[in-house]
């Protein structure tokens, strides 16, 4: 079984934090979230991953191949970011005609992967929202049959949003629809939606597709959406402080990498600390400070500090970029 992975997006909404460190790669309650979504795939049997990069793709592959050293992964490099369906059509000569998985980068979703896998159809994942108007929308018959998808409409006929998890079964139709929607229209700077390739492989191609519900879903595209998705994924999870210095209080849930100093300080709760931070003085919540930071005399909630950066004194809500120096004091 194969996996796509597109992760060549800038992640425009979460800078300046990712100037200099792609989305996928933020940490989230003691892992990252490209780390969350592969083990996750893993631990369901998927053998091969497809990862479609970009803007700071070489990061991308120098954490595939720190962490996952054994793991079979071909890099498609998307230059253009000319949306979501050009990033699966330029996967086409490593997924051939194999059932594939694709699961959109900045998403984290609970559901049952294996379940997923062993479906005799095409499947879609979806969950119900208040305000589908920014997202892709599926209408569903009330045996979850999929009957149209249509992305981000003005007057949604449902309140079924795409997760951006698909399992696509006919891929040789998939990629021959997109074939057509890129190649036809490959001088023009528009975007190619996997949507509207979705739709054309359902009304023309009669390929079916049902919608699976996902328990809970994590779009980790903004600042506010991340820091809840930390917290929520702390709550869930064993926590890991390897901080045991004597005037530091740590409030659960936290994760606390290796190599880290935190001294006098108040750690927690829903925090992740990258590895070798130094901290001292402090008092940190509901906060994701990266690796190799250092924090001095500051009160911090509800912020996301880069790696290598330097801050020092103040009570802030900050979103502050690798390599950043500043000193409130």
């Amino acid at each position: 079984m194969k996996a796509i992975i597109p992760v060549a997006g800038a992640g425009t909404k979460l800078r300046p934090l990712t100037y200099t460190q792609p989305k996928a790669l933020i940490p989230i309650a003691g892992k990252t979230i490209l780390s969350v979504i592969v083990d996750q795939l893993i631990n369901a049997g998927v053998s091969e991953f497809v990862f479609v990069i970009g803007y700071l793709g070489e990061k991308i592959q120098d954490y595939v191949a720190k962490h996952y050293p054994h793991l079979s992964c071909t890099f498609v490099t998307q230059n253009d970011r000319k949306g979501t369906g050009h990033a699966i059509w330029l996967t086409q000569d490593a997924i051939q005609n194999d059932e594939v998985m694709i699961v959109l980068g900045d998403t984290i979703c609970d559901y049952n992967v294996k379940k997923i896998l062993q479906s005799t159809t095409s499947q879609i994942g979806v969950r119900r929202v208040d305000d589908p108007r920014d997202f892709g929308v599926a209408e569903l018959t009330n045996e979850d049959k999929v009957l149209h998808v249509v992305e981000k409409p003005l007057i949604p006929k449902s309140n079924m949003a795409m997760v951006g998890i698909y399992f696509i079964k006919e891929t040789n139709i998939l990629f021959n629809t997109l074939n057509e929607l890129v190649c036809k229209d490959c001088d023009k700077e528009d975007e190619f939606s996997l949507t509207n390739a979705i739709e054309y492989m359902i009304v023309e191609k009669s390929v079916r597709f049902d919608a699976f519900r996902v328990n809970t879903w994590f779009d980790c595209g903004k600042k506010e959406s991340l820091l809840s998705t930390n917290a929520t994924l702390l709550q869930k999870t064993e926590n890991h402080s390897f901080v045991t210095h004597a005037g530091c209080v740590i409030i659960d849930p936290v994760s606390i990498a290796e190599g880290c100093v935190i001294k006098n300080s108040i750690i927690g709760p829903n925090v992740t600390i990258g590895e070798h931070t130094k901290i001292e003085s402090s008092i940190i919540k509901n906060s994701i400070i990266g690796s190799f930071a250092q924090l001095e005399d500051i009160v911090l909630h509800a912020s996301i500090i880069g790696n290598d950066a330097f801050v020092r004194g103040g009570s802030q809500s900050l979103n502050i970029g690798d390599n950043t120096e500043i000193d409130l004091s």
